[in-house]
């Protein structure tokens, strides 16, 4: 089955120019025409509504998370511009992908899922709740069920070793089980925090609480409102090693459920103070001239292609916050608004292979230079997509509940039927092994060794 990408908006987009994206801040039209240029540029990426292909994935070299992103962010664009163009497109790719089993474990995944694979799916229906998305037909998996499921999975993988906290991967089978993360353990809290605003269950809330809990005590989040990449667990029972790489996802996903806890709890002083701490951390790492960097690689240009995609999802979460708690939109709208007018400008490019958008709007991954930086894929078109259109944020209505009018209906239980039993798969071979789960490889040159690491 074939689903036409947005074939009214392509026509439209063939008559706008060719040479840039035009961004006018501030104008909604400009923006609104900006973002649509650069989501069929995105979207010309997918190929999973091609016959034959699996609806939901992208092609290589992109790993399954980033498709779920992908469509998470399509979301939002939906309720952000009124466009929808992409809608049947982003249904079928979520149905598909929720798998037989209502829980974005899908068989073509399960040899190599892990916990933040399933996290990026599990958000991306959760905004679909929020957004009042339409919902799916009768006897197919709901938005808001899916993200229980997930809830209700990474509550049973909880996991002792060390005071808590979700390992990265699922399986034992899988490089990276002996890793603690914290975008595992960030996917849990958001969804978490999310679900408690939604549903208004207790239970949720007290996960959240939880988690962040954990992730202080683990050193994943310091006082300083730090956020680390995760911690090793070694001699099966001692969690050393901290891995002290920040990247900006990490500061996102915490964020946005901060901002969430604030919300479910009217302005809990706590919450406001892991707030405030999580935006001063992040603009002192993330920001160049009040302009989105991923500091760790992009400087260096060592940015590999799901790093590539991280400063989207950090504008997300951010512009997300300023709805949940409003009282941070006077610190981060500005933020949003100049790295949306310097994303646009990296917006210029035509390059011969790799896009096959309208030429002159392919955009690149750094917007500190002021133009097309010649990096183009799924992640940098998606990051520029998220810097234009979430300027619109205070354009459109705070997240649904069930209470405010959501209509996406849930079910508890879900996911809990044999979650505990790991399926049986044909033997594992090396190359599974070295590309198992969701890879994120920093480059990382000592100063004392001279050592290649390879991290999540």
């Amino acid at each position: 089955m074939r689903l036409s990408l947005g074939f009214a908006g392509a026509v439209g987009l063939l008559v706008r120019s060719t040479v840039a994206v035009e961004l006018v801040i501030g104008n909604d039209a400009s923006v609104k025409s900006a973002a649509s240029t650069i989501a069929f540029g995105l979207m010309k990426y997918y190929t999973g509504n091609n016959t034959g292909d699996v609806p939901g994935n992208l092609p290589d070299p992109y790993f399954w998370w980033e498709a779920g992103a992908m469509f998470g962010t399509m979301i939002d664009y939906w309720a952000l511009t009124g466009d929808d163009s992409y809608n049947s497109v982003i249904t079928q790719a979520m149905l598909h992908q929720a798998s037989d089993t209502a829980d974005f474990m899908p068989p073509n995944q399960t040899r190599t899922l892990g916990n933040d694979d399933q996290g990026f799916w599990a958000m991306a229906a959760m905004t679909a709740a929020e957004n009042k998305f339409p919902d799916p037909p009768p006897g197919e998996p709901q938005w808001l069920a899916l993200a229980q499921a997930a809830f209700n999975q990474w509550a049973s993988r909880w996991d002792p070793t060390c005071g808590g906290g979700l390992r990265w991967q699922i399986f034992t089978f899988n490089n990276g089980f002996n890793y603690k993360n914290s975008i595992s353990n960030g996917c849990f809290f958001n969804v978490a925090s999310r679900l408690a605003r939604f549903t208004g269950n207790q239970t949720y809330a007290d996960w959240a609480s939880k988690i962040f809990a954990w992730e202080e005590s683990a050193g994943l989040i310091t006082p300083q409102y730090d956020i680390y990449d995760g911690v090793t667990i070694k001699n099966t029972d001692q969690c050393v090693d901290v891995d002290r790489i920040q990247w900006s996802y990490n500061h996102g996903i915490f964020l946005h459920g901060a901002a969430a806890m604030y919300d479910v709890t009217k302005g809990d002083a706590a919450w406001k103070q892991r707030v405030d701490g999580i935006i001063t951390s992040t603009v002192n790492l993330f920001y160049n001239n009040s302009i989105m960097i991923e500091q760790f690689c992009e400087d260096n240009v060592l940015c590999d292609i799901d790093q590539q995609s991280f400063k989207g999802y950090l504008t997300r979460w951010m512009a997300s916050a300023t709805q949940l708690a409003p009282y941070t939109f006077d610190t981060i709208h500005p933020l949003l608004e100049s790295s949306a007018v310097a994303a646009a400008k990296a917006c210029t490019g035509a390059p011969a292979t790799g896009f096959n958008g309208i030429p002159g709007t392919a955009c690149g991954f750094r917007w500190t230079t002021g133009t097309f930086d010649g990096l183009v894929g799924v992640g940098e078109q998606m990051n520029a997509l998220s810097a234009v259109m979430y300027t619109l944020v205070d354009k459109v209505a705070v997240p649904a509940t069930a209470d405010t009018g959501g209509t996406s209906q849930g079910d508890p239980s879900a996911g809990t039927e044999g979650t505990s039993i790991i399926p049986s798969l044909p033997p594992i071979t090396l190359g599974d092994r070295v590309a198992a789960g969701f890879l994120t490889t920093a480059i990382v040159f000592s100063i004392l060794g001279g050592s290649l690491l390879v991290m999540k």
